[in-house]
């Protein structure tokens, strides 16, 4: 039996989320439909809202505005800078209450094999902000995989030369994870305990 249009068309935005295939999708949009005028509106309207975010023009996480909460925030130390892959990242940090300072959002990692970095990552931002901002110490908390331990040993060259402290968050995370997915007395320990480079 095939569905209507409208419901093909939802399942096939639905199937294209991450973790979520096509059964899944399908159960997402019946559930959709049964719900009233109202809730569905409500809904509908959220989605909307997303056209009405931007990147922070300063750090790249998520924002309302030109800057994100965190980089409009006076009580942030600003001589701290925490390097994440993704703005899930800055969230789950946010989350354990372990980071004080300001944040980076890379906008993912180097791949392996590559020879190159790849030009959508914001490194040359990054060397900027430290140059400019009066950055005293960054922590390259990327996720500890072998990707992003490529991009922290890349990043950790980089930065040698520009004379700031350069750490990582303490290895209570778990290798090939996903800070994301971390608990928050993990994530707490890990940047409270996080080890100079080099």
């Amino acid at each position: 039996m095939r569905y209507p249009r409208p419901f093909q068309n939802l399942i096939s935005h639905f199937s294209a989320l991450p973790s979520v295939g096509p059964k899944m999708a399908e159960r997402i949009v019946l559930h959709l439909f049964k719900q009233e005028h109202d809730k569905l509106l409500s809904f509908a309207e959220s989605l909307e809202g997303l056209q009405d975010l931007s990147l922070c023009t300063r750090c790249f996480h998520i924002a309302e505005g030109p800057l994100c909460d965190v980089c409009a925030d006076p009580k942030r130390d600003q001589t701290i800078l925490c390097v994440v892959e993704e703005p899930m990242d800055v969230i789950a940090i946010e989350r354990s209450g372990g980071h004080t300072g300001l944040y980076h959002v890379l906008g993912g990692v180097m791949r392996t094999g590559n020879g190159a970095t790849d030009p959508a990552l914001r490194i040359l931002e990054l060397i900027s902000r430290i140059r400019e901002d009066g950055v005293k110490e960054v922590i390259l908390a990327l996720n500890p995989t072998t990707e992003g331990d490529l991009t922290t040993l890349y990043l950790r060259k980089k930065l040698a030369p520009l004379g700031v402290r350069v750490s990582r968050p303490a290895r209570g995370l778990a290798t090939g994870g996903d800070i994301e997915y971390a608990d928050e007395a993990t994530l707490t320990s890990a940047m409270k305990n996080r080890e100079a480079l080099g």
